[in-house]
């Protein structure tokens, strides 16, 4: 029984080599600061500086996987990588750089990798796709909106079609939150603000008919998928009796059976209730590898909800992911 964890990071220092003094990191910075607070910036200087090993080296990082009990990790940047406040020539400098990286990170065939894509400009998407895919890729990680863009916009029209057409994955992985400072204390920023955008952006894809345009479409959403699987019964409802809400072909709660979630839920109950409504083979074993967020002891949590089975554990990421199975 092959063992694979979808969700898992790297740090790419090149990268941020490559940005470092541009106009407009300085802003990003401050507006990260305030979003975050103080306390949570120095919590995690700390934390990423204890585990930059497992970030950045790929010996450490198969050291781990050898230790968890897993076969295969997908790898994709660190979403702090993701600089949507970049003009076209240095978004292109971005991506080329973070897949590149991955791309050599990855180089046992027990990893496998994501790039990035600049939601900031749209017109790019489908050249930073196919980049990542002839790298040996297996498609792109995005966040769940972009300054003033949500994933509904029209603009993204082309790679939604261009993701499907290739098969390529999406992996939805949300960085920061636009409550702003509302969140700044406690790590409400990520404890609360990180679900809330997953939920947010599933719901633009679900609502504005995404979701049926592009039938073929491999979305992964990270953590869970947010708040979004445990209260749609309120979106069908308005799905039901509100005009403007009646968007998409179906109810919204049935768009879960065509989206793929990781595992990384933090609670048993929440993940077999996420297993129940989207279904055993939509739900894959993740793990946020090597964030203090993540969870270290992944197929523990799939052994406390219950949910052993083969098709979480590996086989859906195999399906998913086009990997080759060594069982």
């Amino acid at each position: 029984m092959i063992t694979v964890d979808v969700h898992a990071h790297v740090l790419l220092p090149e990268l941020d080599q490559a940005v470092a003094g541009q106009p407009g990191l300085d802003a990003h910075r401050e507006l990260d600061a305030r979003r975050n607070g103080p306390d949570a910036l120095a919590a995690s200087g700390a934390m990423i500086g204890e585990r930059i090993g497992l970030l950045t080296r790929a010996a450490d990082r198969l050291a781990a996987m050898d230790a968890a009990g897993v076969d295969t990790q997908i790898v994709s940047p660190s979403p702090s990588h993701y600089h949507y406040w970049a003009g076209p020539r240095l978004a292109r400098t971005v991506w080329r750089l973070a897949n590149e990286g991955v791309a050599a990170h990855c180089a046992s065939e027990r990893l496998h990798g994501l790039g990035l894509a600049p939601l900031q400009h749209p017109d790019l998407l489908p050249e930073a796709l196919d980049h990542a895919l002839g790298l040996g890729l297996k498609g792109v990680e995005i966040s769940s909106h972009a300054p003033g863009r949500e994933l509904s916009d029209p603009a993204y029209e082309p790679f939604w079609a261009h993701a499907a057409e290739t098969g390529a994955v999406v992996f939805l992985h949300p960085f920061g939150c636009t409550l702003d400072e509302r969140l700044d204390r406690w790590y409400l920023s990520n404890l609360v603000g990180q679900p809330v955008e997953n939920a947010v952006a599933l719901s633009h894809l679900i609502f504005s008919g995404v979701l049926d345009r592009h039938p073929g479409l491999k979305l992964l959403a990270a953590h869970g998928g947010g708040y979004l699987p445990y209260y749609l019964g309120r979106s069908d409802h308005g799905w039901r009796v509100r005009p403007d809400a009646r968007t998409c072909a179906r109810r919204p709660s049935s768009y879960l059976r065509e989206l793929h979630f990781d595992s990384l839920t933090h609670d048993p109950a929440a993940l077999r209730e996420l297993v129940r409504v989207a279904g055993a083979e939509r739900v894959l074993l993740g793990s946020d590898f090597p964030f203090d967020m993540g969870d270290p002891d992944p197929l523990a949590a799939l052994r406390a909800a219950g949910l052993e089975d083969a098709a979480i554990r590996g086989g859906n990421a195999v399906r998913l992911f086009d990997l080759k199975d060594p069982s």
